[in-house]
């Protein structure tokens, strides 16, 4: 996927005010509206220039944009890395994943599941009386937080305008309790700390959508957890019993006799605590078998005793 330079698509410097961006792209769109436009390729040049001022004039979209998009040039080779948006506060308006399909890949890659609820129009009374749009923000936690449960400090941006229409990136930070418990992909509410409500109406709510950090040795699949377990042939060829440690506490794990590379094990309910009284996760062992290195005299001894003595011929596993 290629990256898109909407500041050059609008023409303008990446320190322009919200009037330059608007002034530039009704200038560009009396140029190549279809229904008015001579240019050859006025539709797909009116198609980027929507998707550019789609970006730049929307604060939030702006901003997150800016932080991502440093450094890379027009056309460069692109791939936004997991969990880019983690930090930002996003509000409910947006685009809908089937409404950024009208856009560029690069778009849809970037802005499709900020979806959610319209903003109120300015036409409207002004007595009219509606709760907060509640904000969205992505967070990441770390994989322990998950067993123990915890009480965390996080820090999320939110772009503000200035009297030129400059954004700038707001940072507040909040005391949030982290459950015992929590799956990536889980909402965490917190009441109240939404946008403000219209007319003495109260404010929406914070949604936190949870995402674990990279863990070393674990993957969280809900409340599954995933290990590569690695065991010495002989482990493998007359089973034994291995301790394996967990985020919080381990777990004694029977290895069959005859185990092989790739095979899984399950052992139940030794994943992510279950929340609110609902049942744990499991712990899921992929069989991975390491040979030990023939680097001296007594191991390549072993080996070639092995090859004599076992007639082992491993293609011939599943013929005949």
């Amino acid at each position: 996927m290629e990256f898109k330079d909407y500041y050059q698509v609008l023409g303008v410097s990446r320190e322009a005010t919200a009037e330059e961006i608007k002034k530039a792209f009704r200038k560009l769109a009396r140029k190549y509206h279809p229904d008015v436009s001579k240019e050859p390729d006025a539709e797909a040049r009116m198609k980027e220039l929507n998707e550019a001022h789609a970006v730049l004039s929307d604060p939030e979209k702006r901003a997150a944009y800016d932080q991502l998009g440093r450094g890379y040039q027009p056309g460069q080779e692109f791939r936004p890395p997991p969990d880019w948006d983690a930090g930002f506060e996003f509000s409910g308006r947006g685009f809908s994943p089937g409404e950024a399909a009208d856009f560029s890949d690069f778009f849809a890659e970037l802005f499709g599941r900020m979806g959610g609820a319209r903003g109120f129009g300015a036409g409207q009374r002004a007595n009219f009386e509606a709760r907060g749009e509640d904000h969205h923000a992505k967070v990441l936690l770390d994989l322990e937080d998950a067993f123990t449960g915890a009480t965390r400090q996080i820090s999320l941006r939110s772009p503000r305008s200035d009297a030129q229409g400059r954004v700038t990136l707001v940072t507040r930070t909040l005391n949030v309790r982290i459950p015992q418990g929590v799956y990536a992909g889980q909402i965490i509410r917190l009441a109240g700390q939404g946008a403000p409500g219209i007319g003495g109406a109260p404010p929406g709510d914070l949604l936190l959508e949870v995402r674990f950090r990279p863990h070393p040795r674990f993957r969280a699949h809900g409340r599954d957890l995933h290990l590569g377990l690695p065991i010495a042939p002989w482990e493998a060829a007359l089973g034994t019993v291995l301790p394996v440690e967990l985020p919080q506490g381990s777990v004694k794990v029977r290895i069959p006799r005859g185990a092989q590379s790739g095979q899984e094990l399950r052992v139940r309910g030794k994943g992510i605590p279950g929340g609110q009284g609902g049942a744990a996760g499991d712990l899921l062992l992929e069989i991975r078998v390491v040979l030990p290195p023939a680097e001296t005299p007594r191991a390549r001894e072993l080996y070639e005793t092995m090859a004599r003595e076992l007639a082992f011929d491993p293609r011939q596993l599943g013929r005949g």
